[in-house]
């Protein structure tokens, strides 16, 4: 027995009832489990009435498991009744409670948001076009070369792209900061990965050499006590080194690949860039179409949901750090950033995501759509094991056959991205 008292702002409001014959024989339930916990002058231990023991505790002693099962019990039949979709636990609220009358209980419920589908059939959607060109072909391949250079020790200044061996030691007005310290440190030149000034002022130094370079750190530098200021880094250059790349011939090619001609190795890496730009332009597309569905549509989301999704993604944020030793408060520190700086981040990447669930499932839902077994196979070749493993037909297949639902949730998905695509209209 349950009322909708009203739904409004994305909560219902509901007026729910245990009767009393259920709610009494929660109480005796529950006395005939938590009774003998209890010490009652005049009384064996677990031998006093219930009566006697609610004078003297309350009977909210009694309200746990049971009591929990019949409000759940009633507030299951109200949702179901009212055809009501909550996104959230609710808020309980009791508002008489008499062995006589029974339990009246008020219950608030953030329910599903609703979603007003705009255009997502008849999508105009223009492929792009990836030309390849020569430069991107001899781009890849130098690519290619640089991931097989070899490096080797020089006896010459320090030059741009060299890896160099180095002390360094930071000084502030003439006093040496914490975390600018380090010995035997390998620095590539032109990495920037030190602040500005400091990698620049480095080309020329020979080995064996010391030298202070004068830089500045940036003003939004994560060390408060630094940012923007002056200071000195003592320099000793010990090694200097620098990546030999081998050249593009026939002995290279016949090393590195199935080809013997440098010609027939362009031919093959052409052809490679040119399917994986095929893949590139299908693959935008198929976003684009996917994403012009989710901007037509109208959702409005609780508030309530926002924050909860905000506060699951900060919590496993938090368990990620923990894997590597820190955790979100010192992350915080570290990055000089405050809760809600990132909390702002999480919500608005919260605003997207559950808007693009919400749609994408509205017209699951409406086109009463399901996975067939070619979007399985899909699901599976897109899986992270079938791409680092480069799983064959033979695999997929056996995979498809042995653990089927496992990959059921993305299965409906790319059937649903099928649905979509071939109900568009390819722009020309």
């Amino acid at each position: 027995m349950s009322e909708l008292i009203k739904i409004e702002n994305g909560k219902a409001r509901l007026g729910l009832h245990i009767p009393a014959e259920d709610y009494v024989n929660a109480l005796e339930s529950a006395y005939r489990r938590l009774g003998s916990r209890y010490n009652v002058p005049g009384f064996r231990k677990g031998k006093a009435p219930r009566k006697k023991l609610e004078q003297l505790y309350g009977t909210e002693i009694f309200w746990e498991d049971e009591l929990d099962r019949c409000v759940q019990q009633v507030y299951s039949n109200a949702i179901t009744e009212h055809n009501i979709v909550p996104e959230l636990q609710p808020h309980i609220e009791f508002t008489s409670v008499s062995e006589e009358n029974g339990v009246d209980i008020i219950a608030e419920v953030v329910v599903r948001p609703e979603v007003k589908l705009g255009q997502y059939k008849g999508i105009d959607a223009p492929k792009a076009e990836y030309n390849v060109t020569d430069e991107d072909v001899d781009k890849d391949i130098l690519r290619r070369r640089e991931a097989v250079a070899t490096t080797e020790n020089v006896e010459r200044p320090v030059q741009e792209g060299d890896t160099v061996v180095l002390d360094f030691a930071g000084f502030l007005d003439d006093e040496q900061f914490e975390g600018g310290t380090a010995e035997n440190y390998s620095l590539k030149i032109g990495s920037h990965t030190f602040i500005p000034g400091f990698e620049e002022q480095m080309i020329g130094m020979n080995i064996g050499e010391t030298c202070d370079l004068n830089v500045t750190f940036p003003e939004d530098y994560q060390a408060e006590n630094l940012a923007g200021k002056d200071v000195i880094f003592k320099v000793t250059v010990h090694s200097i080194s620098t990546d030999v790349v081998p050249e593009l011939d026939d002995d290279f090619v016949k090393d590195t690949s199935e080809f013997d001609t440098v010609d027939a190795y362009k031919s093959n890496v052409r052809a490679e860039l040119e399917k994986a730009a095929k893949e590139r332009a299908e693959f935008d597309r198929v976003n684009a179409i996917v994403q012009k569905a989710i901007d037509n549509a109208e959702v409005e989301i609780h508030e309530d949901i926002l924050n909860e999704e905000v506060n699951v993604q900060l919590h496993r944020f938090d368990d990620q750090l923990k894997q590597f030793g820190t955790n979100l408060e010192g992350y915080l520190q570290y990055a000089n950033m405050n809760i809600e700086d990132v909390r702002k981040d999480y919500y608005e990447g919260a605003q997207r995501n559950l808007k693009a669930q919400y749609v994408l499932f509205k017209i699951i839902d409406d086109e009463k759509i399901e996975p067939q077994d070619r979007d399985f196979i899909t699901a599976i070749k897109n899986s992270d094991a079938a791409r680092r493993e480069h799983w064959d037909d033979e695999k997929i297949n056996s995979e498809l056959e042995k653990n089927r639902m496992r990959y059921a949730s993305n299965a409906l998905y790319e059937a649903l991205v099928r649905f979509l695509v071939e109900n568009s209209v390819e722009a020309k």
